[in-house]
């Protein structure tokens, strides 16, 4: 991975701004929170909280694991529409959700391409397939494609631990992260874009928290918001909007239109209190945003 390690390590954010709206992040219910808002420049219009406190990310893990995925594409040691996973499925159906593989078992629940079934597993799956093809450990992997050459050296998925949710880091880092999706460094931007856009349109499935979604729309690894409802961005995110949440109580959103990414990173598992809490924190930074 000659490419990783010779690349420059992404300037640290820049000093934030200051954003009333994520002073809402003080009033949550939650022992320990962090939080950043990362315009599209990759500069930080305003940041709550520790920001090198480190916290369990729980499924905002995929998305880094993704875009490792990604890398491992563009370096030519996967295909994305190579098998992989349980049989007829690929590369491709793993990332989207669509191989039909359960929550958390390797056991098929459906065809591939026949339905959103949200899936640890596959994202398990997908580490151990990009380790066979690059022969080299996927937390290995994911620190050298990804968090070195972003500067990410806080965040950390540790040895023998799960793609799906392993993985632990900062809201200083992860807003490194968020630059680097809405302006790509380590992928070429039409890669980025094919992530972001719905994979196998059309698909039902349960949006973990949020239950039944006709259609579920995800990316390669990014849930897509389009027009779901109820959704734990908000009334005023835009259609485009991608991102992840976590069960340990994290998010990272980006908005392609307000040309902005939010992260937020709690010690408290998700519940009532982010289903309340979440929606009105990302209108008032998008309303916030707008007026500036």
């Amino acid at each position: 991975m000659e490419r990783h390690e010779s690349s420059p390590s992404a300037p640290p954010p820049q000093a934030a701004e200051s954003l009333r709206s994520l002073r809402q992040v003080g009033g949550w219910p939650v022992p320990h929170a962090a939080a950043a808002v990362v315009r599209a420049d990759g500069t930080v219009a305003g940041a709550y909280g520790p920001q090198d406190l480190r916290f369990a990310l729980a499924s905002v893990t995929k998305p880094l694991a993704a875009y490792a995925v990604l890398v491992a594409y563009e370096e030519g040691a996967v295909e994305l529409d190579e098998p992989a996973g349980p049989e007829g499925s690929t590369v491709r159906h793993l990332l989207a959700h669509a191989s039909g593989l359960a929550p958390d078992e390797q056991r098929a629940l459906a065809a591939p391409g026949t339905r959103r079934v949200y899936s640890n597993a596959g994202f398990d799956a997908l580490g151990a397939h990009v380790a066979r093809a690059s022969g080299i450990a996927f937390p290995d992997y994911l620190r050298e494609a990804v968090l070195e050459p972003l500067g990410m050296a806080a965040t950390e998925l540790p040895e023998g631990g799960s793609p799906a949710r392993g993985a632990v880091s900062t809201a200083a880092d992860l807003a490194r992260f968020a630059a680097e999706l809405q302006a790509p460094r380590l992928l070429d931007p039409r890669t980025v874009a094919e992530a972001m856009t719905v994979q196998f349109p059309g698909l039902s499935g349960v949006l973990p928290g949020y239950g039944g979604q006709k259609p579920n729309d995800w990316g390669l690894g990014f849930e897509i918001r389009d027009g779901k409802s109820p959704h734990w961005t908000g009334a005023a995110s835009s259609p485009r909007t991608f991102g992840h949440f976590g069960q340990s109580g994290t998010f990272l959103w980006v908005d392609p239109e307000a040309a902005a990414a939010c992260v937020a990173l709690t010690d408290r598992d998700f519940g009532p209190w982010a289903v309340e809490a979440w929606p009105p924190l990302t209108d008032a930074v998008l309303a916030e945003l707008r007026a500036a």
